[in-house]
């Protein structure tokens, strides 16, 4: 490491050692999905040691990110989602390796993003469909994979818990996406952790659209960003779209990014 880089890691490698943060430099993780979970966990990955990180998604920054999402703020708001997070992520490491790729992860699209060439993925997707998808395929690389179960409709933090997938209770999402494969009469090939809760709160109040009637977000007619995308969401393909907080998403995706930093620095000065 460099003496910015070694200013900037002083008390990881006081806690790690230096041979540690020079391993932690070497790793290559890719997080699928930025929004409330993805991007408080690529910020905690940058702030220990991770230099080399890809950051996949397809949305812009929408005024209703604000509430969860760490690089949401009013001035972001139209922003690529990957390419506002990449540049708060070089604002704390100037010599981090972050590639931004606006892209959704597809049956068409998955054999561009490489997945067996890095150490650790890490899955905070929405849809089921392509979360399924992610998950099938992740688990056949010999990457260390971790996935975000359900984190809305949550605010006790203390219900936040680590499961091998098989195992995780009370959550629909899981439970939705175990339904799927064995519908489908495909399974994981592997075992891999979970980060979820049990808790199920009520949605209480209406959603309030800040745009059109399909979007919370205003129709564009131009802007940043992969032009095919410029209008993309996810909001008007959803049954119900549910509240959550900033402190459970955060808890999430540096729950993920603990389990990333536990298993990358096993063996080493710790």
């Amino acid at each position: 490491m460099g003496s910015i880089e070694k200013a900037i890691y002083n008390r990881s490698e006081r806690l790690l050692g230096a041979d540690t943060m020079d391993l932690l430099a070497e790793k290559r993780v890719i997080i699928f999905g930025v929004g409330g979970v993805g991007s408080w966990c690529a910020e905690s990955l940058v702030r220990s040691g991770i230099k080399h990180l890809t950051i996949v998604d397809s949305d812009r920054v929408c005024i209703t990110n604000v509430n969860r999402q760490i690089m949401a703020t009013m001035k972001t708001i139209g922003m690529v989602k990957v390419e506002a997070l990449k540049e708060r992520l070089l604002s704390i490491n100037p010599k981090a390796d972050i590639t931004a790729m606006q892209k959704i992860y597809t049956e068409s699209t998955a054999d561009e993003f490489g997945i067996e060439n890095y150490d650790y993925i890490v899955d905070a997707i929405d849809s089921l469909q392509d979360k399924a998808l992610l998950i099938l395929n992740a688990c056949r690389t010999k990457a260390k994979f971790f996935s975000s179960m359900g984190a809305a409709l949550k605010m006790d933090p203390t219900k936040v818990a680590v499961a091998e997938f098989w195992k995780v209770k009370g959550c629909p999402l899981g439970a939705a996406l175990r339904r799927k494969f064995k519908k489908q009469h495909i399974f994981p090939a592997r075992k891999f952790k979970c980060v979820y809760s049990e808790e199920l709160l009520p949605n209480l109040g209406q959603s309030h659209a800040c745009g059109t009637a399909a979007c919370l977000c205003p129709k564009a007619e131009n802007g940043p960003g992969d032009p095919d995308l410029l209008n993309h969401e996810w909001c008007s393909s959803k049954a119900q779209i549910n509240g959550s907080l900033s402190h459970i998403t955060a808890i999430f995706g540096f729950t993920i990014a603990g389990l990333i930093m536990q298993d990358a620095t096993a063996g080493g000065a710790r």
